[in-house]
């Protein structure tokens, strides 16, 4: 019984290889911040008066001017799901990604720990292992390093 399901996880990991699973956790968790960063912005990278608003009110981090928090958020998440998406600098920008997520989870939004559970769970990965073998990283090198 062992031995078939051995032969079975050796065989669908030859059609699921790390690189396209990490690859798969780079795109999904880069959608959900970057479309988050777009209903901040207006045009290319305006951020509009509401956002400003909500960092004021809603989003209130202690410590942390709104103004200055609301490009903050706003350029990170823009930024950093690019990088993701293109597999550069990939460990950097999935922990810069967690720790907005902790911040949100800690001071915006602590009964959405689900939701934020489920994008540490995309974003681990990609710390501990990097963008796999279908990088940026990778192709330039960095990623080999890792192995």
């Amino acid at each position: 019984m062992f031995a078939t399901y051995d032969r079975a996880i050796a065989r669908l990991t030859t059609f699921m290889p790390d690189a396209l699973l990490l690859l798969v956790a780079r795109l999904g968790i880069a959608a959900v911040f970057f479309l988050s960063g777009r209903t901040k912005v207006e045009g290319l990278l305006t951020i509009t008066d509401g956002t400003y608003e909500l960092f004021r009110t809603d989003y209130a981090l202690p410590l942390v001017p709104p103004e200055i928090a609301a490009h903050a958020a706003t350029y990170s998440e823009h930024l950093f799901p690019i990088l993701l998406v293109l597999g550069l600098f990939t460990r950097p920008a999935a922990l810069a990604l967690l720790g907005m997520t902790t911040v949100i989870e800690l001071f915006v939004y602590p009964d959405a720990w689900p939701t934020h559970l489920s994008w540490a769970g995309l974003l681990l990965p990609l710390i501990f292992r990097g963008g796999g073998a279908w990088s940026l990283d990778h192709l330039l090198g960095r990623g080999r390093r890792d192995r």
